[in-house]
Protein backbone atom coordinates (compact mmCIF):
# COMPACT_ATOMS: atom_id res chain seq x y z
CA UNK A 1 0.00 0.00 0.00
CA UNK A 2 1.36 3.72 -0.76
CA UNK A 3 -0.46 6.30 0.52
CA UNK A 4 0.17 10.34 -0.97
CA UNK A 5 -0.31 13.35 0.84
CA UNK A 6 -1.10 16.39 -0.39
CA UNK A 7 2.27 17.93 0.24
CA UNK A 8 3.63 14.82 -2.16
CA UNK A 9 5.10 13.06 1.07
CA UNK A 10 4.65 9.35 0.47
CA UNK A 11 3.97 6.10 2.79
CA UNK A 12 4.82 2.86 1.77
CA UNK A 13 3.54 -0.32 3.83
CA UNK A 14 3.59 -4.50 2.46
CA UNK A 15 4.48 -7.09 4.47
CA UNK A 16 7.28 -9.04 3.02
CA UNK A 17 6.99 -13.04 2.71
CA UNK A 18 9.22 -13.14 6.32
CA UNK A 19 7.01 -11.90 7.88
CA UNK A 20 8.29 -8.45 8.28
CA UNK A 21 6.03 -5.26 7.91
CA UNK A 22 7.80 -2.91 5.84
CA UNK A 23 7.58 1.10 6.31
CA UNK A 24 8.92 3.15 4.19
CA UNK A 25 8.25 7.09 4.80
CA UNK A 26 9.23 10.14 2.07
CA UNK A 27 8.79 12.94 3.56
CA UNK A 28 7.00 14.70 6.30
CA UNK A 29 4.59 12.31 8.55
CA UNK A 30 1.41 12.96 8.28
CA UNK A 31 -1.55 12.24 10.76
CA UNK A 32 -3.25 9.91 8.08
CA UNK A 33 -0.08 8.75 7.59
CA UNK A 34 0.42 7.42 11.36
CA UNK A 35 -3.37 6.42 11.21
CA UNK A 36 -2.58 3.89 8.29
CA UNK A 37 0.97 2.69 10.31
CA UNK A 38 -1.37 1.68 12.86
CA UNK A 39 -3.84 0.01 11.56
CA UNK A 40 -1.27 -2.09 9.87
CA UNK A 41 0.42 -2.90 13.18
CA UNK A 42 -3.44 -3.86 13.99
CA UNK A 43 -3.68 -6.08 11.72
CA UNK A 44 -0.78 -8.23 12.03
CA UNK A 45 -1.65 -8.83 15.68
CA UNK A 46 -5.21 -9.56 14.32
CA UNK A 47 -3.60 -12.44 12.14
CA UNK A 48 -2.10 -13.83 15.16
CA UNK A 49 1.88 -12.57 13.66
CA UNK A 50 4.48 -11.50 15.80
CA UNK A 51 4.80 -7.37 14.86
CA UNK A 52 8.40 -6.62 13.30
CA UNK A 53 8.87 -3.57 11.65
CA UNK A 54 11.55 -2.64 9.27
CA UNK A 55 11.12 1.15 9.06
CA UNK A 56 13.00 2.63 6.12
CA UNK A 57 13.69 6.05 6.74
CA UNK A 58 16.75 7.55 4.75
CA UNK A 59 14.14 9.83 3.44
CA UNK A 60 11.54 10.93 5.78
CA UNK A 61 11.26 14.15 6.71
CA UNK A 62 9.79 15.82 9.67
CA UNK A 63 7.24 14.06 12.05
CA UNK A 64 5.02 16.38 13.71
CA UNK A 65 3.90 17.00 16.88
CA UNK A 66 0.35 15.81 16.62
CA UNK A 67 1.87 12.97 14.54
CA UNK A 68 4.07 11.84 17.30
CA UNK A 69 1.10 12.05 19.84
CA UNK A 70 -1.09 9.83 18.13
CA UNK A 71 1.88 7.56 17.98
CA UNK A 72 2.21 7.55 21.80
CA UNK A 73 -1.80 6.97 22.02
CA UNK A 74 -2.05 4.12 19.78
CA UNK A 75 1.37 2.17 21.17
CA UNK A 76 -0.28 2.53 24.53
CA UNK A 77 -2.61 -0.28 23.29
CA UNK A 78 -0.90 -2.30 20.21
CA UNK A 79 1.48 -4.48 20.48
CA UNK A 80 5.11 -4.19 18.50
CA UNK A 81 7.28 -7.25 18.99
CA UNK A 82 10.54 -5.61 17.39
CA UNK A 83 11.43 -2.82 15.66
CA UNK A 84 14.27 -1.67 13.32
CA UNK A 85 14.77 1.41 11.75
CA UNK A 86 17.40 2.18 8.72
CA UNK A 87 18.80 5.35 8.20
CA UNK A 88 16.86 7.30 10.26
CA UNK A 89 19.00 10.84 11.00
CA UNK A 90 19.66 11.86 14.18
CA UNK A 91 16.94 14.34 14.77
CA UNK A 92 14.80 11.28 13.61
CA UNK A 93 16.44 8.88 16.11
CA UNK A 94 16.09 11.08 18.92
CA UNK A 95 12.03 11.54 18.25
CA UNK A 96 11.88 7.73 17.53
CA UNK A 97 13.50 7.26 20.83
CA UNK A 98 11.38 9.77 23.09
CA UNK A 99 7.97 8.23 21.38
CA UNK A 100 9.53 4.61 22.42
CA UNK A 101 10.67 5.30 25.70
CA UNK A 102 7.80 7.12 26.55
CA UNK A 103 5.27 4.65 25.33
CA UNK A 104 7.49 1.97 27.81
CA UNK A 105 7.20 4.21 30.87
CA UNK A 106 3.26 4.40 30.17
CA UNK A 107 3.19 0.68 29.19
CA UNK A 108 5.48 -0.75 31.40
CA UNK A 109 5.87 -3.21 28.12
CA UNK A 110 9.22 -3.63 25.97
CA UNK A 111 9.21 -2.44 22.38
CA UNK A 112 13.24 -3.52 21.48
CA UNK A 113 14.16 -0.44 18.95
CA UNK A 114 17.50 -0.93 17.73
CA UNK A 115 19.08 1.68 14.86
CA UNK A 116 20.94 0.47 11.69
CA UNK A 117 22.88 1.45 8.28
CA UNK A 118 21.67 -1.20 5.83
CA UNK A 119 18.59 -3.10 5.45
CA UNK A 120 19.70 -6.58 5.51
CA UNK A 121 21.74 -5.89 9.00
CA UNK A 122 17.98 -4.46 10.17
CA UNK A 123 16.39 -8.01 8.70
CA UNK A 124 18.75 -10.28 10.53
CA UNK A 125 18.01 -8.30 13.62
CA UNK A 126 14.36 -8.69 13.35
CA UNK A 127 14.42 -12.07 12.30
CA UNK A 128 16.49 -13.63 15.57
CA UNK A 129 13.88 -10.73 17.19
CA UNK A 130 11.26 -13.55 15.76
CA UNK A 131 13.26 -16.81 16.70
CA UNK A 132 13.86 -16.04 20.10
CA UNK A 133 10.02 -14.72 20.58
CA UNK A 134 9.10 -17.89 18.91
CA UNK A 135 11.20 -20.12 21.20
CA UNK A 136 9.68 -18.45 24.24
CA UNK A 137 6.59 -19.30 23.21
CA UNK A 138 6.88 -23.17 22.92
CA UNK A 139 5.40 -25.32 25.45
CA UNK A 140 7.60 -27.06 27.44
CA UNK A 141 8.02 -30.55 27.01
Amino acid sequence: MSDVDAKGARLDLHEGPDGILYIALHGDMSEDMMRAMMAALRRTVEGGREVLVLGDLRRAGVIPALARKMAAEEMRTARLDAAAAVGASFSVRVVVTLVTKGVQLLTGRPYPLEFFDSESEARAWLLAQRDALRGKRRPAV
